[in-house]
């Protein structure tokens, strides 16, 4: 696959290292040329100094032959007027943006852009260990409203059935793993010590979820 990445900062250039490392296709824009330093020795991609947002140094990149951007440079607004023009303009069929204002999120996933936080997903990782400790949130959904959080069976939830753990609209099992196979487990199906089970999770329901597994 071959993509484009605009910011060779810490993020950029890791994110290019690793794709390149991949065995991908990358390019990557900065309109500092120091900036490429950060890069991996191994990384065999291109590298394109100009700014993000220039069509002509997109084309040089080779935007119109990408399957996937993403603009990770440190501000919010060349990221996302470099990832517009990317979805709409070259129509690349993946785009990505990290901003730094969660307010923002909601309005470029109408504009087909997904994004990133930093900020968004540091402040849910402090309230996950502060709060809900013993349990990951894998991604969110929508604003935040519904989360997908891994547990690992403790001796508490062990020998119970899987609509013991149900709240109808709140709490559902989506699929559990026992000795590396994952399966859609029935609701008699019983926890036993070692598994490891997905759940979706409305965000306020994280605190009964929390009580329920007495993880508090």
């Amino acid at each position: 696959m071959q993509f484009v990445i605009v910011g060779c900062g810490r993020v950029g250039a890791q994110l290019a290292s690793r794709l390149s490392m991949q065995g991908h296709g990358v390019a990557i824009v900065d309109r500092d040329p120091a900036a490429f330093q950060r890069l991996s020795p191994t990384y065999k991609g291109k590298t394109v100094e100009g700014v993000g947002f220039d069509r002509d140094v997109l084309v040089a990149a080779g935007i119109e032959r990408a399957d996937g951007f993403a603009s990770v440079t440190s501000g919010d607004n060349t990221n996302i007027v470099s990832a517009r023009i990317a979805r709409h303009v070259f129509r690349v069929p993946k785009v990505v943006a990290r901003i730094f204002d969660p307010r923002r999120a909601e309005i470029y996933r109408r504009l087909g852009i997904q994004t990133i936080s930093p900020t968004e997903w540091a402040a849910t990782r402090i309230v996950e260990l502060l709060c809900h400790p013993g349990m990951s949130v894998l991604f969110t959904l929508g604003n935040g409203e519904v989360n997908v959080v891994e547990i690992e069976v403790n001796a508490h939830l062990a020998g119970h059935k899987v609509n013991e753990l149900l709240l109808p609209g709140e709490i559902s099992v989506v699929a559990l793993v026992r000795h590396s196979r994952a399966t859609v487990p029935t609701l008699g199906t019983t926890f036993q010590l070692g598994d490891t089970v997905q759940l979706a999770v409305q965000a306020t329901a994280m605190g009964r979820l929390t009580e329920m597994l007495r993880l508090a």
